[in-house]
C-alpha cells in the first residue's frame, strides 16, 4: 500500500534546501559574483575576465504570465557579453518559452535609444534543470538559430540558449560539469568548486533575512497557486451548470462549497441569453 508523501513545512523547507532549490540558487550566485563567474566558465567552458551583476535585486513572481522569475543576470566587465542564468528543478512545461521571454528582456535592455542594431551584446540565456524537458537523453541542449533549409547557415544573432540536464549528468564528458551537475541532483560535492557551493549554501542557510524573505516568498507561491486553482473550480463550475449538472454533484466533483455553486448558478440565470 502507497504512503501520501507529508508536505514539508516551511521551516522544514528551508532547513532541506540545497543549491537545487532556486532560491538558493538564486542567493549564492546573485551575492557572489566570483562563484557565479566560475560556474559560467564551467557551463560555457571559456574564460570571462570579470562579470557585473545587475545593480537591483528583484524577485518577482508571476505566475499568470511568466511564471516565477529567479534568474542571475550579469555582463561581460568588457561590455561584450551578458549571461542570464537560473536554476529550475521542476518542468513548469514552459521553459523554451520563458528561455524567448529572457532574451527579449535581455535586447530591450541592451538596446538604448538611438543604437544600431549590430551593437547589440551576446547573449546567453542558461537553464539548469532537473529533468530532461526535451526528453532526448542529452545532458546538454544548445540552440542558435539555423536557417532550415541549410542548416550550415547560421543567422550569426548571437544568442544561445542552453539547458543543462542534471539527471543526465553521467553523460556529459567535462568532469566540472559532471560535478555541479551531480551536486544539484545529489547534493554531495565531489570537487573543490562544489566544496566552495556547499558552504556557500550553509551559509546562506544561517541568513535570518534570507530565510524570512524565503517564506514569504513560499507562502505568496501558495497563494498564488491556491487562488489560480480556485479559478479552475469555478470555471469548471460554469461549464458543468451550463450542462445542467446539479450543483450537489458539482460542488462534490469540483470540491467547492454548495452555496458558491449555487451563487454561480443564480448568476449564470441573470445573464442575457446569448444572441443568434
Amino acid at each position: 500500500m502507497s504512503q501520501i508523501k507529508k508536505e514539508q513545512t516551511l521551516d522544514e523547507k528551508w532547513e532541506n534546501a540545497t543549491i537545487a532549490n532556486n532560491f538558493i540558487f538564486y542567493k549564492v550566485m546573485r551575492n557572489n559574483p566570483d562563484i557565479c563567474k566560475e560556474l559560467l566558465e564551467i557551463l560555457l567552458e571559456f574564460r570571462i575576465e570579470r562579470i557585473e551583476m545587475s545593480q537591483e535585486e528583484e524577485i518577482n513572481i508571476d505566475f499568470d504570465s511568466k511564471g516565477i522569475r529567479m534568474d542571475v543576470y550579469a555582463k561581460d566587465a568588457d561590455g561584450l557579453k551578458v549571461y542570464n542564468i537560473e536554476l529550475q528543478a521542476t518542468d513548469t512545461k514552459e521553459l523554451p518559452e520563458r528561455s524567448r521571454y529572457y532574451q527579449g528582456i535581455i535586447d530591450v535592455d541592451l538596446l538604448k535609444s538611438g543604437q544600431k542594431y549590430k551593437d547589440m551584446k551576446t547573449s546567453f540565456v542558461i537553464f539548469i534543470c532537473v529533468d530532461d524537458i526535451f526528453g532526448a537523453g542529452l545532458p546538454k541542449y544548445t540552440f542558435e538559430n539555423l536557417c532550415q533549409e541549410d542548416p550550415k547557415i547560421k543567422l550569426n544573432d548571437r544568442a544561445y540558449k542552453y539547458f543543462f540536464i542534471s539527471k543526465n549528468c553521467d553523460r556529459i564528458l567535462d568532469e566540472r560539469q559532471k560535478a555541479f551537475l551531480r551536486m544539484v541532483t545529489e547534493n554531495k560535492a565531489s570537487d573543490d568548486f562544489t566544496d566552495k557551493i556547499k558552504s556557500l549554501v550553509d551559509d546562506a542557510k544561517r541568513n535570518t533575512l534570507w530565510r524570512k524573505q524565503f517564506m514569504e516568498w513560499e507562502r505568496e507561491k501558495t497563494y498564488i497557486r491556491e487562488d489560480a486553482m480556485e479559478q479552475k473550480a469555478v470555471e469548471a463550475a460554469r461549464n458543468l451548470l451550463n450542462e445542467g449538472i446539479a450543483p450537489e454533484v458539482i460542488s462534490r466533483c469540483v470540491a467547492l462549497p454548495l452555496e458558491q455553486v449555487l451563487e454561480l448558478q443564480k448568476e449564470l440565470a441573470a445573464e442575457p441569453a446569448p444572441a443568434n
